[in-house]
């Protein structure tokens, strides 16, 4: 292959443009593959943070080169001084201009239309002003984007004000204009075609390479580090806009031109399919070991996440945190993940609130839900320990952060609050679509435990704040009908019971004839033995209720709605059920929360519901299963003679309880 002068010249350009990988593209192409707040979404999200910014500067510097060597090495070398006092003048003039509008903005409300129409021209004229430097206009606004605050209000205004502009006007315009602009003949005609193309193949496979080979080195899964790299291999408008400036300004030719955008488009077009094949984040969530309540045993510690979305979450969640029953024998570690969707920014976030910007509107939004949950630490001192997270993410990828918070925090049990809000007067009123999304996915692919907290308030039962001392118990109960996620519930409610001012009691639901079969009349007995052995006999009660069918199920839930301020049901059990037959239909309204979670859900009940599902294994098992289980677990629970733990717990930073009562010794019973 022979290559003319000119050629030769263009080939450091393509190099260098094609190693390039720009953030907007990758956050955009995250966004679209629902992985944007995953592990590989994360880091996939900085490394083109800083490869776009290095991008930039080899842009400005290429630029500045060529205009020495064409045209006036004075004009390139003032404009390459005035840039740096072009940015001073962004950080200490403009940004704190823009800030003091932002923060002038109440809380919530969108931007004045003169602040936004203020903040446009600044952005033209930042664009201008590069421009008459010598840089191309899109610099200096870039410049200004950076040194600007992410989020709402002003992200948020941009957005909703330009994206429908620019999404549906500009952006098809300048693809038209590129494909008008490409001359598919010049692609294969010449000499040069087949070398260009080969250059351009190779900085493919360097930028592949380049991502893969350090992704491995630093430790990286294989199965994590090969999506990465072809997440890095993408193209996009950014990448259009850049092959157009370089023609614009004579730096490639059409043939060069025709060949970057036919490449871009293939390897893109391939790569895409190719990461959703490869990559799934739920992978890693699918732990061994089980992280339940029940195999847990009382003496280790409960480390319980709870998940906020607002204001509105944090009493009920306050209320179930109190019957939870933190001591200072037994500690509860919460973990307060507060939820935001992604507006006015483009990468995700995760982080401890302490370690936002409080300049950012992200983190004022918080404040507000922190300051409750440290109120009520320091009133729970030595009981509870609380530490707060905040999560922005898409709703349909917010799972990830869920699931992930639970399983590096190694947590027992999530709560996530209901996708329904109550009403004044305790029904059920507003829905919102996206929470029920996120929701589901939490239940399908959890690392642990999940609790599902039906808020009604306190307009039932004794509708008093059982926290203080001197008042009526509140009151718990348990719809028990046999299954694994029954006993899950059953395992919470027992730690509830030895609440000073909480009285428990177990509902078990029976048909008539399970009691003529093998085995069904110890399970009650099971059920008090389990209960009794922690909290003595005083506080909790156990009966059982024959019944023949669904509706006999339905009338005794009735008839005891107004002995509960909350109670507890698992979500799975058996479908071959006669007690449930025909509760689970095609018209139930919420079919996630299984059969009676959907009853109880509905607006006749008042009392508050807690729908308990056991970290995910599969298929349903059955209760006696769960019994015959209890032989594995941790020797504090199945040991007769004694709950105390070594001074060295197995778990890491799985705090050991001293002195508590004897626990029942299962193995006695038939």
């Amino acid at each position: 292959m022979t290559l003319d002068q000119t050629v030769k010249k263009r080939l450091p350009y393509i190099i260098a443009f094609n190693s390039m990988s720009s953030f907007p593209v990758i956050a955009k192409l995250l966004n679209d593959l629902n992985i944007l707040n995953s592990e590989v979404g994360r880091l996939a999200t900085y490394t083109s943070m800083i490869n776009d910014t290095f991008s930039w500067i080899l842009y400005t510097v290429m630029i500045s080169a060529t205009v020495a060597l064409d045209y006036s090495k004075w004009t390139s070398v003032l404009s390459t001084i005035s840039l740096p006092l072009f940015v001073i003048i962004i950080v200490y003039i403009l940004r704190p201009l823009i800030l003091w509008i932002t923060k002038h903005t109440p809380e919530g409300q969108p931007m004045k239309e003169i602040h936004f129409i203020a903040v446009v021209l600044t952005t033209l004229g930042c664009g201008f002003c590069t421009e008459v430097l010598g840089q191309h206009a899109g610099i200096g606004s870039l410049m200004l984007g950076i040194a600007l605050p992410d989020g709402p209000p002003l992200g948020s205004s941009l957005i909703n004000k330009l994206d429908a502009m620019v999404s549906g006007i500009l952006l098809p315009v300048l693809f038209a204009y590129s494909g008008l602009q490409t001359d598919f003949l010049s692609a294969v005609e010449g000499t040069s075609s087949a070398a260009i193309e080969f250059i351009i193949i190779i900085s493919y496979i360097g930028k592949f390479t380049g991502t893969l080979l350090p992704a491995l080195y630093c430790s990286i899964p294989f199965q994590d580090a090969l999506p990465l790299a072809l997440i890095m291999c993408c193209r996009g408008v950014i990448e259009v806009y850049r092959y157009n400036l370089l023609k614009d300004n004579k730096i490639i030719d059409d043939q060069c031109f025709a060949l970057l955008l036919i490449t871009m488009t293939i390897v893109t077009g391939l790569a895409k399919p190719l990461i959703e094949y490869l990559y799934d984040p739920s992978r890693r969530y699918k732990v061994y070991g089980r992280k339940t309540i029940l195999h847990s045993g009382n003496d280790i510690q409960l480390r319980v996440l709870v998940c906020v979305h607002n204001e509105e979450n944090v009493p009920m969640i306050m209320k179930l945190l109190e019957a939870s029953n933190g001591t200072r024998f037994n500690p509860i570690s919460v973990f307060v993940l507060h939820l935001m969707e992604l507006t006015g920014r483009a990468s995700a976030i995760l982080a401890p609130h302490h370690h936002l910007n409080k300049l950012t509107s992200t983190a004022t939004h918080t404040d507000h839900i922190v300051n409750a949950f440290k109120r009520y630490e320091r009133h729970h001192q030595g009981g509870i320990g609380i530490q707060h997270f905040i999560a922005v993410a898409p709703y349909k990828s917010m799972h990830d952060d869920i699931c992930s918070l639970a399983l590096d925090k190694r947590t027992t049990i999530v709560i996530v609050p209901f996708h329904k809000q109550r009403n004044i007067d305790g029904t059920m009123g507003s829905v919102s679509t996206a929470v029920r999304a996120v929701n589901r996915n939490v239940l399908s692919k959890a690392p642990c435990s999940v609790g599902v907290l039906i808020d009604r308030g306190q307009l039932s039962g004794t509708k008093q704040q059982f926290v203080s001392k001197g008042q009526s118990a509140y009151r718990i109960g348990v719809f028990f009908f046999g299954s694994s996620d029954d006993w899950e519930a059953l395992a919470y409610s027992r730690r509830m019971a030895e609440h000073p001012l909480i009285s428990l009691t177990v509902i078990c639901f029976r048909h008539g004839k399970d009691n003529m079969e093998k085995g069904k009349n110890f399970e009650s007995e099971y059920i008090y033995k389990f209960i009794a052995s922690s909290i003595g006999q005083g506080k909790f009660t156990c009966r059982e209720e024959i019944v023949k069918d669904a509706v006999g199920t339905i009338h005794v839930i009735r008839s005891v709605e107004k002995a509960f301020d909350l109670v507890l049901v698992g979500k799975h059990h058996n479908p071959n059920l006669p007690i449930l037959s025909g509760l689970n239909t095609e018209w139930s309204e919420c079919p996630e929360l299984g059969e009676i979670g959907d009853l109880l859900a509905s607006s006749e009940f008042r009392f508050s519901v807690l729908v308990v599902q056991q970290q995910p294994q599969g298929e349903w098992v059955q209760g006696l299963q769960v019994l015959e289980s209890f032989n594995d677990l941790p020797v504090s629970t199945s040991k007769p003679s004694s709950r105390v733990c070594p001074d060295n717990s197995v778990e890491e930073d799985l705090s050991p309880v001293h002195g508590r009562s004897n626990a029942v010794d299962f193995k006695s019973f038939p």
